[in-house]
């Protein structure tokens, strides 16, 4: 019944509303140069990034393309939001999302045991934010992945957002899916636009961006140490979800990840050079 689909907000704008010209970007996507090989073995998880698909869409893409070796997945938690440390915790807890291929369904029993242990703010298909950060994602998971359900879940940059990912794969497990572990954070916000330009302007700050402030970023991303991330982002204002990042790693590492590649670095900058930017990353675990 129509009256439970979330609608999809940015569809026509930071992608494609169209199946055809969705598939048409993913099949560019999977070509596109610049990703690095990983090794040939499954995953459980991944970071991604969630720009218009124009600027990072062709990272998120190869991430959640490389989720898809092995058994398929029955669930993906997708973890975003931009949520600060006094935010509450968000969850979708029944309903689908509608994407250009289709809806995607949310997992009720998964959702609502989660949902259960925390106390969340409940978003349904009438009441919630829009928001980016998990919506850039679903055309890829429900392409890859077409008879998947969803968890969403907003978890912010606190240490509950490790004990989140923990109980998303300690209740996998008791359900019984098969499941994949998704975190959405962009890093680096650098310019006038975002009040953040701690060494000025110009090439050498597009630079630091590059080899500093996002390298530490991936450095604790790679190393699966979730602490680290929401500290790193709080200090160096170099994640925008770290809360998102913080869970899909606790969560991967229940399910018994234990090393993290990394599948590809950009900043709009390489796209788009001015004095604002943000850098980007996807990571496999």
């Amino acid at each position: 019944c129509p009256m439970h689909v979330r609608p999809a907000m940015f569809a026509g704008s930071w992608y494609p509303s169209s199946p055809s010209a969705c598939e048409n970007e993913i099949r560019a996507f999977l070509e596109q140069p610049g990703m690095e090989a990983v090794s040939p073995r499954d995953f459980l998880g991944g970071i991604v990034p969630h720009a218009g698909w124009f600027f990072s869409g062709a990272i998120a893409c190869n991430v959640i393309h490389l989720l898809a070796r092995g058994e398929m997945p029955e669930l993906v938690w997708l973890f975003g939001m931009h949520l600060h440390q006094r935010s509450p915790a968000y969850i979708m807890t029944r309903g689908a999302w509608e994407t250009p291929f289709g809806n995607l369904e949310i997992d009720s029993a998964c959702a609502e045991e989660l949902s259960g242990r925390f106390d969340f703010q409940i978003e349904t298909v009438d009441d919630f934010t829009p928001d980016n950060t998990i919506e850039l994602q679903l055309p890829f998971v429900k392409y890859f992945f077409p008879e998947t359900k969803i968890v969403p879940v907003g978890p912010p940059p606190t240490p509950k957002a490790m004990e989140i990912g923990t109980t998303a794969a300690e209740i996998s497990k008791k359900q019984g899916r098969r499941t994949r572990m998704i975190g959405s954070t962009d890093l680096t916000h650098y310019g006038p636009n975002y009040g953040f330009t701690p060494q000025g302007r110009g090439k050498e700050a597009v630079a630091w961006v590059k080899a500093e402030n996002d390298r530490r970023m991936v450095e604790a991303l790679t190393a699966l140490a979730p602490k680290r991330v929401i500290e790193e982002a709080l200090s160096h204002q170099n994640a925008c979800c770290a809360g998102a990042a913080a869970a899909a790693i606790s969560a991967g590492k229940a399910l018994g990840a234990d090393s993290a590649e990394m599948v590809a670095y950009a900043n709009s900058y390489d796209k788009n050079p001015g004095d604002s930017l943000v850098g980007y990353t996807g990571i496999v675990f």
